[in-house]
């Protein structure tokens, strides 16, 4: 089994009203992410997803496409998508970073190992380590008082047993957005906050003071990625656990984090990190140093969602017991590219059954919402 044709499809998708995403980073209303497709010369394909948003990124759906087409496929026309550790470094050696393109080939050829074996992706990753239905956390924006209140009621109705909040925008509405939330839901729902790096040094710490009898669970990415020092003398000065998620997209990062003692636990998800293989090393990294994983999310669609299940069922150290993450993606849009979209039930997302991603397109409805 040899590949033959990549495809690259920029796709547009809005986000249901109610779910639109307000953050540090600004508004996400609509998603425009690139679906990829790697055949073979036996006449499988697998399918792959690339996230990307500019702002957290620096990826776009048309940049993605381009890379993909003209400088990705020329290096990858008759290899063996099964060799993914050799497909990564064929990636690796023709462009630096570029994280989510290249997670989307690595997810495609995954896709494909799993349909030319008849297994689904997390037995070829190792087999399962945990239930393949997941619990999650819900990911509230930057919303006024009077929207987040009664959407945290009804998550927490709904069965959501951790909730976070979108902060790092103006921290006096940041501090009160938090304490909104947790006057309502009560002392017993976790609650985590993520200022995606939209606070500085001193935000930070005059805000965590300020929300230091909301028994917060996590603090995630409080300073600007790059920020160590900062997350180290934050972490020590406030007693508060970090979660670093934009400071960790790759081994290296990874292994700043750790040696620097700048977090508690690492957000790790295949887009961000490059692909599946390179999030487990990072994740089997973290675990020798006794520092859990969860996931992330870019707000992923079924495939990209998909591989993310996989990955934390066959990963130990993806901790989501400990601290639930998002793989909520698919929820949020108005419409799935999926004949088959995953499971969702309140808080929980189920692995689809099937070889490989267990994921079948209904390539109409691409066709539908291609950027042409």
């Amino acid at each position: 089994m040899r590949i033959s044709r990549i495809e690259a499809l920029p796709i547009r998708i809005p986000l249901k009203p109610e779910r639109r995403m307000i953050s540090a980073l600004g508004k996400h209303d609509v998603s425009e992410f690139t679906l990829v497709v790697v055949h073979t010369d036996d006449g499988l394909f697998g399918l792959g997803e690339a996230t990307v948003t500019p702002r957290w990124s620096g990826e776009t759906a048309r940049g993605a496409q381009t890379l993909i087409e003209h400088v990705f496929t020329p290096v990858l026309l008759g290899c063996d998508p099964c060799d993914i550790e050799a497909i990564d470094a064929r990636l690796d050696a023709v462009a630096v970073d570029n994280w989510f393109a290249k997670a989307a080939i690595e997810m495609a050829c995954w896709d494909l190992a799993g349909k030319a074996a008849n297994k689904p992706v997390y037995e070829l990753l190792g087999g399962a380590c945990r239930p393949l239905t997941i619990r999650n956390r819900f990911s509230l924006g930057a919303y006024t008082t009077e929207v987040i209140q009664p959407r945290a009621v009804a998550l927490v109705a709904a069965g959501f047993d951790t909730l976070k909040v979108k902060v790092g925008t103006d921290p006096v509405a940041d501090v009160v957005r938090v304490r909104a939330v947790r006057e309502v839901i009560g002392p017993n729902i976790k609650l985590t906050i993520d200022a995606n790096g939209g606070w500085n040094e001193a935000q930070a710490l005059d805000c965590l003071a300020k929300l230091a009898d909301c028994n917060l669970t996590l603090v995630e990415q409080p300073l600007p990625r790059g920020n160590y020092s900062g997350l180290k003398r934050l972490r020590e000065r406030t007693g508060q656990k970090i979660l670093a998620d934009e400071s960790c997209f790759d081994e290296v990062e990874a292994r700043e984090l750790i040696e620097q003692g700048c977090c508690d636990a690492i957000s790790l998800y295949p887009g961000k990190q490059g692909g599946i293989r390179r999030s487990i090393r990072i994740a089997n990294l973290a675990a020798e140093h006794q520092i859990p994983c969860s996931i992330g999310s870019n707000l992923e669609w079924d495939v990209g969602a998909a591989a993310m299940l996989h990955f934390i069922v066959a990963t130990p150290n993806m901790q989501v017991e400990l601290y639930p993450g998002d793989c909520l993606g698919p929820f949020y849009h108005e419409v799935s590219l999926a004949k088959n979209p995953l499971h969702i039930s309140g808080p929980f997302t189920t692995i689809n059954s099937g070889p490989g991603l267990g994921i079948e397109l209904d390539f109409d409805v691409v066709e539908k919402h291609r950027i042409r």
